[in-house]
């Protein structure tokens, strides 16, 4: 017993320095939100109703109303006397009134995905205190953008996250890898990650490859600060096999781009091989994920921050020295 009990301090700091530190006590940060559902606002309106129902979704969601029709819809301005007849087609559309139908199904209860994304702005609260929290809306965007921005709002695009087997999508001919993360469970990473690079942005002045691997690293550590519990599938977008794959092939493709002079390259094409969605990386194999230049950011990220730990996040999101980043973390896979 006498030895057990001076085993105890030595179990307690090892399962201490375990634990995650960024499984921060949010209980006392007060954020809800209220989820606005213009999916189901825009097809209450009727040809009996429109020139009253219109007025009042103006009212109700203010610049977003306009934003939506002119940007993602592409009605164009409310305001345009013709406005109505082009809203009055495109709700009417038979693929588009199929989908409302799957969205209601899908969708009927947004209790669960409500409640992730108060976790995540709670998160996003304790670590900046002094930001606003958006409003957050629902839309039918005919399969355009999953999540669209505006100054203090997010549009979450139902349509696009009915379920990598969604028919509508086949027909669309959406490639598999996409597909794969058009589900409901993604929406809170993919709004927290649409806002976090909207309120932090990329330096386009230091545009080469490294500088948008380790901005993009930036931003899945974001996420890990927002989601502390999330799986890493959700916040990657990257598959289980695939981030397996990554770990067991890090060294080699560190290797490779080191021997390909490839980190301070500034060509386009080269930045969108390794950062852009894609069924695999084209320079490794078959079996590697798209995004490998994101993935090795995240690597070298949280290197730097395991190596710094009294840098904060608000401090991380803040610098923008890419290179110093790589430098300082001492990243050397093998």
């Amino acid at each position: 017993m006498l030895k057990v009990f001076r085993l105890l301090p030595l179990i307690l700091l090892l399962i201490c320095c375990q634990r995650n530190p960024l499984k921060v006590d949010v209980s006392g940060i007060k954020v809800t939100l209220n989820i606005d559902r213009l999916d189901q606002d825009i097809f209450n309106v009727t040809t009996e109703n429109l020139q009253i129902s219109i007025p009042q979704l103006e009212l109700k969601y203010g610049t977003f109303f306009r934003a939506y029709n002119e940007n993602v819809i592409a009605l164009g301005n409310p305001s345009d006397p013709q406005y109505a007849n082009y809203l009055n087609t495109f709700l009417r559309d038979s693929i588009r009134i199929s989908t409302r139908v799957k969205i209601d199904s899908v969708f009927n209860d947004l209790t669960s995905i409500q409640q992730k994304l108060e976790s995540g702005f709670r998160h996003y609260k304790y670590y900046f205190p002094n930001k606003t929290i958006p409003r957050i809306i629902t839309i039918i965007s005919g399969f355009n953008q999953s999540v669209v921005m505006t100054g203090d709002a997010i549009g979450i695009s139902l349509d696009n996250y009915l379920g990598a087997d969604c028919p509508y999508y086949k027909m669309l001919a959406i490639p598999a890898y996409k597909r794969e993360n058009m589900h409901r469970d993604k929406i809170p990473t993919d709004v927290l990650y649409a806002w976090g690079i909207s309120e932090f942005e990329f330096d386009e002045s230091k545009n080469d490859l490294i500088s948008n691997m380790v901005y993009q690293g930036k931003m899945i550590c974001f996420l890990d600060a927002m989601f502390p519990e999330e799986t890493d599938e959700l916040k990657t977008g990257i598959t289980q096999e695939k981030l397996d794959w990554c770990k067991k092939s890090e060294g080699g493709m560190w290797t490779y781009l080191v021997e390909h002079k490839l980190i301070f390259n500034s060509d386009r094409m080269n930045i969108i091989r390794f950062i852009n969605p894609a069924p695999f990386t084209s320079c490794f194999t078959a079996d590697s994920p798209g995004r490998t230049g994101v993935w090795i950011g995240w690597q070298i990220v949280r290197s730097y921050m395991k190596k710094h730990p009294d840098i904060t996040l608000p401090a991380l999101m803040a610098d923008n020295d890419y290179q110093k980043i790589l430098n300082d973390s001492g990243y050397s896979p093998e």
